[in-house]
């Protein structure tokens, strides 16, 4: 069996990501932190079907051993401090586990089984102030360390892939959500909220700048595109998003108005989410995915803000039904 190696297995990206090489018949490998608390959760339906190493970008040597051991034919880099506000309160641990993990990655790779095809997920941040739509190439104009770390991995990437002959690619992809999406982005803080809010368990939701742009898909799709392009035969770099661009505030409204609630009695302005160097809007030109890969998104706008609804309703039903039983 073909081998694949995922590192950020356990986010949102990782775990359908494992979910899809399992499906095509791949021994799946991830690479994970040790932490105190169980991080695994979004792995758990498949457990017992993949294997888990400890692990960490800032540890080359740990990277190293991954790599020996399994010998795989795909790596996949999808791990990553990935919230961009954070960012600005750790610069340094940022460009570290991003641009330095990229390298100590590829470098790995390159002395210990440079025939492996690399992916690594690249993101839409680094567009920044670009104006749109964004395409490959579209100059980049990153406004967060977060995206200045990303665009120093995408390079070292392609370098990779023309100094060493590496299959080596990027997946520029655009914002990703689902009902796996971590409790602190702005899409899970609204549907989450709006659930909890339904149920009587919240009464306020503090946000920050509800008039940015953003391409948003479901985080399957963008798993599939990337599962695309590094099993392509040639090693490319490819905009992956849906090519159309909503509000936060244009999200907020539709959640709300589904639950039969009026968001403006609710939401709560806090400056403190605020980025110090804010990005207004992303929107893909994923032309050149869908003539080449073939690619097509199964989900809409609508069917992707339904699922996380869906998902978070039954998690506030049964939050109600705990609290009003103890």
């Amino acid at each position: 069996m073909n081998k694949v190696c995922i590192t950020g297995i356990t986010g949102q990206t990782g775990s359908y990501l494992a979910e899809i090489f399992l499906q095509n018949g791949y021994d799946v490998y991830g690479l994970i932190r040790r932490t105190s608390n169980f991080n695994t959760q979004r792995i758990e339906h498949i457990f017992d079907d993949i294997n888990l190493s400890y692990g960490d970008l800032s540890s080359f040597s740990s990277i190293q051993k991954f790599i020996q051991e399994t010998q795989p034919d795909i790596f996949i880099n999808a791990a990553a401090q990935s919230h961009v506000r954070v960012s600005f309160d750790v610069p340094e641990y940022t460009m570290d586990t991003i641009a330095m993990g990229n390298i100590r990655c590829l470098e790995a790779l390159r002395i210990n089984s440079p025939q492996t095809r690399y992916l690594h997920a690249a993101t839409s941040e680094m567009f920044g102030s670009a104006p749109p739509p964004q395409n490959e190439n579209t100059p980049f104009h990153p406004r967060s360390p977060y995206a200045c770390a990303k665009v120093c991995a995408y390079y070292s990437t392609i370098n990779y892939r023309e100094a060493y002959k590496m299959h080596a690619s990027n997946s520029i992809s655009f914002n990703h959500e689902s009902p796996r999406r971590g409790h602190t982005f702005v899409t899970k803080k609204i549907t989450k909220a709006a659930a909890r809010i339904k149920y009587g368990l919240q009464d306020k939701l503090r946000l920050g700048n509800l008039d940015a742009k953003r391409d948003w898909s479901h985080a399957k799709d963008i798993a599939h595109a990337m599962y695309l392009i590094v099993t392509a035969d040639k090693p490319d770099d490819y905009v992956i998003g849906s090519g159309k661009a909503h509000s936060i505030k244009e999200f907020l409204e539709i959640v709300f108005k589904k639950l039969d609630l009026n968001w403006e009695d609710y939401v709560v302005f806090d400056e403190k989410y605020l980025r110090p160097t804010e990005v207004d809007v992303l929107c893909s030109d994923n032309t050149k995915i869908k003539e080449k890969l073939f690619w097509e998104p199964e989900y809409s706008f609508e069917q992707l803000i339904d699922e996380m609804i869906d998902h978070d309703l039954k998690e506030a039903r049964n939050e109600k039904l705990i609290r009003d039983n103890v």
